[in-house]
């Protein structure tokens, strides 16, 4: 029940119901679209959310309208005890979809505790099926692992298992079809994802692929194609190859932007609120839990940060020379 007027819908009249929260700046991979060359620096432990920060923030936001809350990172299950967080927010009267978002390395021992904590949906990013080329991106290995992650959750019953698939130019493009091939016969939703610029990752338009041209490219081995139907807030624009066991999404976030039907908002690992991936407003929850807000004192700040939020981002040009995060940092 709602104790306020709508907090969570801003001036352009988007509800939000989606709220992602990263757990952790901590990587065990150091992905060079996510991660700056020269890394980042951590913060200390004790600027981290709680996990009684996390669930009363969690209680907050879905008390007022947020249905569905993603864990992310960094990689989220590196955070010490996550099956104990994912318990708690299970247990929130109101939440619909509790997803975990994870690049699979430590997830074949977690995901048996994962499933039976409540997690409903899981994202596992993997941008390669070639071993030396992971390494390649990833700066480091695990491929195998990632895969066996992959083929465990699906058989855990999770349907579809998404997998986050970051294409650049002069890196993996040419495995666009190789990662719909996959998809005949495994309940996978492989989902093209646009090069974004972040602070560091050194952005460069001659990386960058579009939706279209995504789409031309697998077009052309598979004519067949079909669009699906897609839900107001889907990111997604997801397609599928007829008779085959999965599908393929693209999250055109640069090319062909979906500001317009936004509904998530984010908050980092250190308790700031982003209402915009690509904004640098950010406002501070952790501090003003910390210095004793109530949570009807904590509704007017977020109701101000969501109603300052833009129409849409600035473009993927004034975004690579903004004032930004990097990836990492943001929870993607």
């Amino acid at each position: 029940m709602s104790h306020s007027p709508d907090i969570l819908t801003d001036g352009f009249g988007r509800r939000h119901t989606y709220l992602r929260i990263s757990v952790t700046e901590r990587c065990n991979l150091r992905c060079t679209y996510c991660m700056p060359a020269e890394g980042i620096e951590l913060r200390p432990r004790e600027e981290m959310l709680t996990f009684e920060e996390i669930v009363r923030l969690a209680r907050l936001f879905v008390s007022e309208g947020i249905t569905k809350i993603r864990l992310t990172g960094g990689e989220p299950l590196i955070r010490r005890d996550i099956e104990e967080l994912t318990r708690r927010l299970a247990k929130i009267e109101g939440i619909e979809a509790l997803a975990i978002t994870t690049n699979g390395l430590v997830l074949p021992r977690k995901l048996d505790a994962l499933q039976k904590a409540g997690i409903t949906h899981f994202n596992i990013s993997l941008d390669t099926l070639r071993p030396e080329r992971f390494r390649d991106i990833t700066l480091r290995g695990g491929f195998e692992t990632v895969i066996e992650a992959i083929e465990m959750t699906a058989a855990s019953g999770y349907d579809p298992v998404k997998i986050n698939c970051v294409v650049q130019r002069g890196f993996n493009e040419d495995e666009i079809t190789d990662f719909v091939a996959w998809t005949e016969h495994m309940p996978l939703e492989i989902r093209f994802i646009e090069y974004m610029p972040f602070g560091g990752n050194e952005w460069a338009d001659s990386l960058f692929i579009s939706y279209s041209e995504m789409l031309d490219t697998i077009r052309s081995s598979y004519p067949t194609l079909q669009r699906l139907v897609n839900g107001p807030n889907d990111t997604s624009k997801t397609y599928a190859v007829p008779g085959y066991r999965g599908r393929i999404g693209f999250i055109s976030s640069m090319s062909e932007h979906f500001c317009a039907s936004c509904n998530r908002l984010r908050i980092t690992a250190d308790g700031n609120l982003k209402v915009c991936l690509f904004g640098s407003n950010e406002i501070s929850l952790r501090d003003a839990i910390r210095s004793g807000a109530t949570d009807d004192e904590l509704r007017p700040l977020i109701a101000a940060a969501v109603s300052r939020k833009k129409a849409s981002h600035d473009g993927m040009y004034e975004i690579s020379r903004s004032d930004n995060r990097p990836m990492i940092l943001i929870g993607g």
